[in-house]
């Protein structure tokens, strides 16, 4: 699970799994499915061994939106295998509070200390718009399980003055209305974490939030103001009606439900930022996003894949009489 999926993650309103209606992914109506469910495209691969394990790519949406569309035999898969093992233990209360921590500045700090003043006064400008739009981003369905705006608006903005800049960056593009729409129903991984914890299978993590969070708080000062400014801009254009986005979340949902794994699309939900290489950008800007791109591939992607192989390597040969099921992000794998 990526860092930017957390932001989900932590603001979900849980719901038993069997609540949420199961059925409607429009994501998938446009691309060529097979007639049978059997014959769908899977992204799920077989550990040849007695009993076998499997990896299954997951996708950091509601897992509503792509339920139906997941092969028979990834669900069969998941409902054999004794074992269940994620990125990140996603029921531990310690996984929700260990993220906060990582998130806020030093004591005593806050982001008006840190910021450029100006950068500070649209942040400030656009989470205010951000509240005023938000009622009107909420479904009826939202409202009807009593998940209101401002309660919504503060589980994902409160205390957003005492955040690291990279991470309320994170925040700014979590606040979107196709985001909030999505709200109040677990993304596809916890989804499948509460399954295991209702079918009493052992379940386990291959990572520390602490893993997954350094990385990103290790970028320098100016990196992230770069950041921070890029997202701003993105979000004023979008608010002005001046720019569309490349890539929406129907189309990451619409790539997964069609099993399209060489996607490009997919890479952005891997992405712990976006992407912020861009033509039109003066050359040391071009620099500068060409190097955040560069440090997270290599650290939350390269590195990162490198270690999960090891510590998954060593489960499988510590307990080869045990069937794993691994369930990681599809474009990480």
């Amino acid at each position: 699970m990526s860092p930017w999926s957390w932001f989900l993650l932590q603001t979900l309103c849980l719901l038993p799994t069997g609540a949420a209606q199961r059925r409607g992914a429009p994501g998938a109506a446009n691309c060529e499915l097979k007639p049978q469910q059997s014959e769908l495209n899977s992204f799920l691969w077989t550990i040849k061994r007695d009993p076998p394990s499997y990896f299954f790519g997951t996708i950091h949406v509601p897992y509503t939106r792509v339920w139906d569309f997941i092969p028979d035999n990834s669900k069969e898969a998941f409902l054999q295998s004794s074992t269940v093992y994620f990125e990140l233990d996603l029921t531990d209360p310690y996984t929700i509070s260990a993220l906060t921590s990582c998130q806020m500045l030093p004591q005593g700090k806050n982001l008006q200390d840190v910021l450029p003043k100006d950068i500070y006064c649209r942040l400030k400008r656009h989470l205010e718009y951000v509240k005023l739009m938000m009622p009107s981003w909420m479904t009826p369905d939202q409202r009807g399980k009593g998940l209101y705006a401002d309660y919504l608006f503060n589980a994902i903005a409160g205390n957003w003055e005492r955040k690291r800049p990279v991470w309320v960056m994170l925040m700014v593009n979590s606040l979107t209305e196709v985001d909030i729409k999505s709200r109040g129903v677990p993304v596809l991984d916890l989804f499948l974490a509460q399954e295991a914890e209702r079918l009493r299978k052992q379940t386990g993590a291959v990572e520390k939030v602490e893993e997954q969070c350094h990385p990103l708080n290790g970028l320098n000062f100016s990196q992230v103001i770069f950041a921070l400014n890029q997202t701003l801009l993105q979000q004023e254009s979008l608010r002005a009606g001046s720019l569309q986005i490349p890539y929406t979340t129907e189309d990451l949902i619409k790539h997964y439900n069609c099993g399209d794994l060489s996607s490009v699309i997919l890479s952005h939900d891997s992405s712990q930022v976006p992407n912020f290489i861009n033509a039109t950008l003066p050359p040391q800007e071009l620099i500068t996003a060409q190097e955040i791109d560069s440090y997270l591939r290599r650290e939350l992607i390269y590195k990162r894949n490198e270690r999960i192989g090891k510590r998954v390597k060593a489960l499988l040969e510590e307990f080869p009489d045990k069937g794993f099921f691994f369930a990681f992000g599809a474009a990480s794998q």
